[in-house]
């Protein structure tokens, strides 16, 4: 197991900041275009959700998980996906920008080719369990004290969400919770290298 670097306590304050700012920002971001969209445009902007297999719609996998239909629908996704974006950022911010970009296109990319069909996927549940399987990826890749650490607190608090990668309601894109864990697991793969030797 390798030891993680000490890190000064003025970095790590900056490291939590840039984590809050970045998650405050990304949850005012989607509230804002949530409410455009409810009062300026009628819920019109759900249509730009993903359509499996739409070759014209394909670039709605960059839209589609900044969307929500309705109030509810974002309410549900926004505590969870403040928690575990925080914790994804709070490390390195640039590694959380990375791994956003590969969940939202590997993920979204997925539910493209394999939902199913004459469905509309949206909603940052994908992102919700991209994070999640980001966060536990990293503990498993690095095997530091820290990643272990956040891996198992992330755990303990929405592990009982990785039964929502299994199909359920007509109404729930399973198919998004499952590529988004998956994409999220990958991300982990690539921006933190292979597990220490034991």
């Amino acid at each position: 197991m390798r030891r993680a670097p000490d890190v000064p306590v003025s970095q790590t304050r900056r490291n939590v900041t840039g984590a809050a700012v970045t998650t405050l920002g990304l949850i005012a971001g989607l509230w804002a275009q949530e409410l455009v969209d409810l009062f300026a445009f009628g819920g019109r902007l759900d249509s730009l959700g993903i359509r499996p297999r739409d070759a014209d719609t394909f670039w709605h996998v960059f839209t589609a998980p900044f969307l929500h239909g309705g109030l509810g629908h974002l309410v549900a996704n926004t505590v969870p996906l403040a928690v575990l974006a925080f914790l994804s950022a709070v490390r390195n911010l640039w590694r959380f920008l990375g791994a956003t970009l590969l969940i939202v296109v590997l993920g979204g990319g997925l539910v493209w080719l394999f939902a199913r069909g004459g469905s509309l996927h949206l909603g940052a549940s994908l992102l919700v369990f991209g994070y999640l399987g980001y966060l536990l990826g990293v503990g498993w890749w690095e095997r530091t004290p820290a990643a272990i650490g956040v891996a198992v607190l992330t755990f303990l608090l929405y592990g009982g969400l990785l039964w929502g990668v299994l199909p359920g309601s007509p109404w729930v894109s399973w198919e998004a919770h499952l590529f988004g864990f998956l994409a999220g697991l990958v991300a982990a793969a690539l921006l933190h290298g292979r597990p220490a030797k034991r």
